[in-house]
């Protein structure tokens, strides 16, 4: 090595970040759902979050973290729900066409809170829209979560890799069964049937 190259830096595992990251999600989904209570807007805690809350009832050691928050608003809320959230100091961005509210102190739009709406199709090609906000139940710690059968729903019809995981958390917590089955669209089943042949778990 050269004596004006600089030394490579040396990089230690430290569990602190990964700390501070969880507390700061919990602090953002709080700050977003005390507002939109405050300010009577319906909605509901949907994704990583979503599926936390439902595989902590059974097991809190297989709750996995997430670094975002996600929101189901109907899109008749949005302008209450922003000004609602700018109070909250959260401000409105879109990006790539989601809607997003970012801390205006950290306006990072990884750790922000991101707006699917209610009854529309998330994406052009999906084949069925989101739940309506009254798909909803409230937790034990006052948030209105996304009930499970349309958590479910969701989590299949996005089908991305992560929303593969989050179908097997469920499943390794036994919270998916014949019924909740038996009530989703033939596709939407079909999908869940090829991860249930799956023999890769959510959980290494």
């Amino acid at each position: 090595m050269y004596d004006d190259e600089p030394m490579p830096v040396a990089r230690v595992p430290d569990f602190r970040g990964q700390v501070l990251a969880v507390n700061r999600v919990e602090r953002l989904l709080r700050r977003v759902a005390r507002a939109l209570d405050a300010a009577g807007v319906p909605y509901a805690v949907i994704g990583g979050n979503a599926v936390a809350a439902w595989v902590s009832t059974v097991d809190e050691g297989a709750v996995r973290a997430t670094k975002d928050v996600d929101i189901l608003l109907r899109r008749a809320d949005l302008p209450t729900a922003a000004a609602a959230l700018q109070r909250a100091g959260l401000v409105e961005h879109e990006v790539l066409g989601v809607t997003m509210f970012l801390d205006r102190r950290r306006p990072n739009p990884k750790t922000g809170a991101h707006v699917i709406f209610a009854g529309e199709r998330v994406r052009a090609h999906s084949a069925h829209p989101a739940p309506d906000v009254t798909s909803a139940v409230r937790s034990t710690a006052g948030f209105l979560i996304v009930d499970l059968p349309a958590l479910l729903g969701m989590k299949l019809e996005a089908f991305r890799d992560i929303d593969r995981v989050h179908i097997r958390d469920l499943l390794s917590v036994a919270l998916i069964d014949e019924a909740l089955a038996a009530n989703l669209p033939d596709d939407l089943r079909a999908r869940l049937r090829e991860i249930q042949a799956s023999p890769e778990r959510g959980h290494g």
